[in-house]
């Protein structure tokens, strides 16, 4: 039996690695495994989907951009949203976000005079912007330090925890290596 699943989890392993391959014009996705995608200036999409892969659209998206471990180079406008997840967002200058720019994270790097229609959030990320983005909704922004402060608090605290327990295990004589155990009555 663990022969057949095995056989079977190379199997898929290996389709899993294979690209899948869309073509590209306005009327159809383009979704891709670890290939990137290029959307090219004569050539648009409607949607840009990548997984384990980066999208860079030197032409026009008419729908979303979503990228999963991967990073979203825009060149031309995009339509609707625009979402990475452990990526980044780059858009030149002058590009045109229809929708919301949403990155969880990574980082949102914005050219001079570009333009987000709806909300910009980065989530355990940054934003780099200049005064010239206009933003159509809102800008919210949740720093990695939100996660990292209670976490290393919470570490912290667990290793004094720890430290006080074998300290006083130590001063009775219990266990450990080097403190022997003490004689029966």
């Amino acid at each position: 039996m663990r022969h057949i699943f095995a056989v079977g989890l190379l199997a898929a392993a290996l389709a899993a690695a294979i690209p899948a391959h869309a073509e590209q014009n306005a009327d159809r996705d383009a979704v891709q495994f670890f290939s990137d995608i290029h959307v090219s200036a004569n050539q648009p999409v409607q949607d840009a989907v990548c997984f384990f892969c980066s999208v860079r659209a030197d032409g026009p998206v008419m729908g979303d951009v979503v990228v999963f471990f991967g990073d979203a180079r825009l060149a031309g406008n995009a339509q609707h949203d625009v979402v990475t997840f452990f990526g980044d967002v780059h858009a030149d200058n002058n590009v045109s976000i229809g929708g919301d720019a949403v990155n969880f994270f990574g980082t949102i790097r914005l050219g001079e005079n570009a333009t987000v229609g709806g909300d910009m959030v980065s989530i355990f990320g940054g934003v780099h912007a200049p005064a010239s983005v206009k933003v159509g909704g809102d800008r919210t922004i949740l720093p990695i330090g939100i996660l990292v402060w209670p976490l290393l608090v919470f570490f912290l605290l667990a290793l004094a925890i720890v430290a006080i327990v074998r300290e006083a295990r130590a001063r009775r004589g219990w266990g450990g290596p080097g403190y022997p155990t003490p004689p029966r009555p």
